[in-house]
């Protein structure tokens, strides 16, 4: 059984539907990428599959769970979202931030507990930003604030990531720092624990080099799914984003590699 199954999900915002149809798995160790152009419903379904919009139609089950079926805080203990560029108190320190992911285990009104702190801690070394933790947002460098996004998601100790462009605006150093962590994390399951990522990708040589498998969208539909080299292709990209590429494999490790071919965009 897949660890997460979206099974004919169709989501929209008032009557105009974005995500028409959508089914796609994670296996148990797998991080599978969704990409497409901008427009086609990829962070629409990363809002769905998180609880944030409730679909029209379709189901989310995790680890056997429908997600519908769950309490919030429930969802919260199984999944770790990373939203896209979200707004950060630039005036709560590093630490503040990141100790938000532990409120799934918090009652009202109550301390942080040492398991509380425990976890926050585990969570900024994994992501080396415990050296920022009195920081305030505020004084961050983007790389910087993504590693502290990426602290609170795993400080909710969850089974499952929802990355929506994690590297997107970053440095290609920081681009790399986040995707290693994003794959440490994921091996280092505990004994008996299962865990798998879904991550929109805007960047698609990333996506390649990182991703067990990718899911391509178009206009609210999945157009394909498969292997980097079954997905990254010349005729898929063009039917994907009217744009004509040349796609070679890596040097080093023959993932599929995208080169753009200047004028050459179908008009």
């Amino acid at each position: 059984m897949p660890l997460l199954e979206v099974d004919s999900l169709r989501v929209g915002y008032g009557s105009r539907e974005v995500v028409r149809n959508v089914s796609l798995a994670v296996e148990a160790g797998e991080l599978v990428g969704i990409i497409g152009p901008n427009g086609c419903g990829k962070s629409t379904l990363i809002k769905a599959v998180s609880g944030l919009l409730k679909p029209a139609s379709g189901k989310v089950r995790l680890a056997g769970h429908t997600l519908a079926t769950l309490k919030h805080a429930e969802r919260a203990r199984l999944i770790g979202v990373v939203p896209q560029s979200p707004n950060l108190p630039e005036t709560f320190t590093a630490v503040e931030v990141v100790m938000f992911g532990r409120t799934p285990y918090q009652h009202l009104l109550q301390n942080e507990s040492l398991e509380d702190w425990k976890a926050v801690e585990k969570a900024m070394r994994s992501t080396d930003c415990w050296q920022l933790a009195e920081r305030y947002v505020g004084e961050l460098s983007g790389g910087e604030r993504q590693r502290v996004l990426l602290a609170m998601a795993l400080a909710q100790e969850p089974s499952f990531l929802l990355l929506d462009e994690p590297t997107t605006f970053l440095d290609i150093n920081y681009q790399i720092e986040v995707m290693e962590i994003v794959m440490g994390w994921k091996a280092e399951g505990k004994a008996g624990q299962k865990r798998g990522v879904l991550a929109v990708f805007h960047e698609l040589n990333l996506a390649a080099q990182y991703c067990d498998r990718l899911a391509l969208m178009s206009k609210g539909e999945m157009l394909v799914t498969g292997t980097p080299a079954e997905v990254i292709t010349a005729d898929n990209i063009l039917r994907a984003y009217g744009a004509s590429v040349m796609v070679a494999p890596h040097p080093v490790n023959q993932q599929p590699t995208t080169f753009i071919l200047p004028n050459l965009r179908k008009n």
